[in-house]
């Protein structure tokens, strides 16, 4: 006999706004815990000291994880001029200083070059693997190490605001991969200014905004009150992208035993005009339901991931 899941099987989205230091693994056990949920998981790892977006999955929503680290993000930061430190925000050791101010408008100069697809070489505090080793355990131990230069678009980059001297604000939109902290450290260096992190927020993960997001206390405030499902996102959220094709119940039945349903000429034509070049998959929707994540070929819809939702 199958041992009995611990928690209720409740499946869904939470978009989270984390808040200052509290690491994303954190903060995945404390909304586990609010739903008692069987199984949590979270897209794209927020530092401690970074606040904002972080999508947490619940449930049969984990599924979905994979489509939603490879969403587009955005970020508002602020750096302060003047000291450069060993992991480029502002918790790190200091490792050069300098009394150079850039202005407003230099930045603002400086910003086109960080835009589009560019060539970006990752921090060392950072949790990419190195011979099966994080960077950042590496860079805390002393071990001297390089990492590769990785290819990461920025979409547009903006001067938000310069309310002193100091410091200044920029607003970002970007694909997966790229690392605020290595944007900071090129744009001094190109200034040929000393500066850091002082402050960080994603505002967007995909589909999930600030306009959606809850903050933890009141998540758990919910939970006190039974409101929880208030706060739930459904499973599709992070398949925005994702073309839709509504089944019969025949043929939802078929995909949820892993069985693939024949397509029509019309839907096979449908998806297609939908789906972008060298994308194959297909959301199966019975009504509001999730049945399936599906590959089209052959005139045919594969399962790929079934979900077990009511």
């Amino acid at each position: 006999m199958a041992r009995r899941k611990k928690g209720d099987p409740v499946s869904g989205w939470i978009c989270l706004d984390k808040p200052y230091d509290l690491t994303s693994t954190s903060a995945v056990g404390r909304v586990r815990r609010a739903f008692n949920a069987q199984k949590a998981g979270h897209a794209g790892t927020l530092d401690p000291l970074a606040t904002g977006i972080l999508p947490i999955a619940l449930g049969e929503a984990t599924k979905t994880v994979p489509f939603l680290v490879d969403a587009d993000k955005a970020y508002r930061f602020s750096i302060e001029w003047g000291r450069t430190t060993d992991t480029f925000d502002r918790e790190g050791a200091t490792t050069a200083s300098s009394d150079v101010r850039p202005t407003r408008a230099a930045v603002e100069a400086a910003l086109p070059v960080f835009v589009g697809e560019i060539d970006q070489i990752p921090p060392n505090y950072s949790a990419i693997k190195v011979d099966g080793e994080r960077a950042y355990d590496l860079a805390r131990e002393g071990v001297e190490f390089e990492l590769a230069t990785r290819k990461v678009t920025i979409h547009s980059a903006r001067v938000s605001n310069a309310p002193d001297a100091d410091h200044v604000e920029i607003e970002i939109e970007c694909g997966k991969g790229t690392y605020v902290r290595a944007i900071v450290r090129d744009l001094a260096l190109a200034l040929g200014a000393c500066g850091h992190v002082s402050a960080l927020r994603r505002t967007r993960v995909g589909r999930f905004t600030e306009a959606q997001a809850i903050g933890l206390e009141s998540l758990e405030n919910l939970g006190y009150e039974a409101r929880l499902s208030e706060a739930l996102l459904p499973v599709e959220t992070a398949l925005d992208d994702i073309p839709v094709l509504a089944v019969t119940d025949e043929d939802a039945f078929r995909l949820a035993q892993g069985r693939a349903i024949v397509l029509v000429p019309r839907q096979v034509e449908t998806l297609k005009a939908r789906l972008t070049s060298g994308d194959r998959t297909v959301s199966a929707m019975s009504g509001e339901r999730l049945v399936a994540l599906c590959e089209m070929r052959a005139g045919r819809l594969n399962p790929v991931r079934v979900f077990q939702l009511t």
